[in-house]
């Protein structure tokens, strides 16, 4: 997901797009476990949206 498109997001919405990303890197990493993930470069993917993420929602806290 571009930066863009998150700092369009209320803090809500990140907060959610937050807890499905984790699921997300929960589940790939359980695939990768099981020799069944196809796409490996999609974990790193995952992990530097969890770091806009959480970068977007530090910033949202400290504005208000």
């Amino acid at each position: 997901m571009k930066i863009n498109e998150l700092r369009e997001m209320t803090e809500e919405e990140l907060k959610l797009q937050l807890k499905d990303s984790q699921e997300e890197i929960f589940n790939l990493r359980f695939q990768q476990s099981m020799n069944r993930l196809e796409n490996a470069d999609r974990i790193k993917k995952v992990k530097r949206d969890i770091a806009r993420i959480k970068t977007l929602i530090t910033e949202f806290e400290r504005t208000s």
